[in-house]
């Protein structure tokens, strides 16, 4: 005949054991929730402050190219003027506001281009965060054992038949 002791033991273990596995679930599943959250916060934050530079460095280019442009503006002009006062005039005075000209579009290319360069830096950087954040999902999100009642009631009818064998 059964114990009834050791069957109330197996089915205590079995209960027990499925409980602790559902748990276990619940905890990982909201570490898992949680530490997604915060990676995918951590990436929007960095994007935001690549945008953030990006931003700031557009202004600062526009300003060295407005500056650049100003100058030169006025020394054409002090050129022009100290022209016209020195009695000077012709293809001479055309070269040199020509070759002021071209050094005020040289520098507004440089500016523009190192933009450029830093553009497709930012995109390359972009891409590496996303593949990055991508990989620390993946790490973060592993498979979550489920509760395995099966197994729960196998492990606690093995449990009781080994108390039923104890006790005889």
């Amino acid at each position: 005949m059964c114990n009834p002791i050791a069957i109330a033991l197996g089915v205590a273990q079995a209960g027990m054991s499925y409980m602790g596995q559902k748990q276990q679930a619940k905890t990982q599943e909201r570490v898992q929730r949680n530490a997604t959250i915060a990676e995918q916060q951590r990436h929007l934050s960095e994007m935001s402050a690549s945008r953030i530079k990006e931003r700031q460095e557009k202004v600062a280019a526009a300003q060295r190219i407005q500056q650049s442009t100003t100058k030169a503006r006025e020394a054409r002009a002090t050129a022009r003027v100290s022209a016209g006062e020195s009695g000077v005039a012709g293809l001479s005075v055309d070269a040199l506001i020509n070759d002021m000209t071209r050094k005020e579009a040289e520098f507004s290319f440089s500016v523009q281009q190192q933009m450029q360069f830093a553009n497709v830096n930012r995109q390359l950087g972009f891409e590496d965060g996303a593949n990055r954040s991508r990989m620390n999902l993946l790490s973060i999100n592993k498979p979550i054992n489920q509760p395995n009642l099966l197994g729960s009631i196998i492990q606690g009818a093995s449990t009781g038949l080994s108390a039923a064998g104890s006790m005889k």
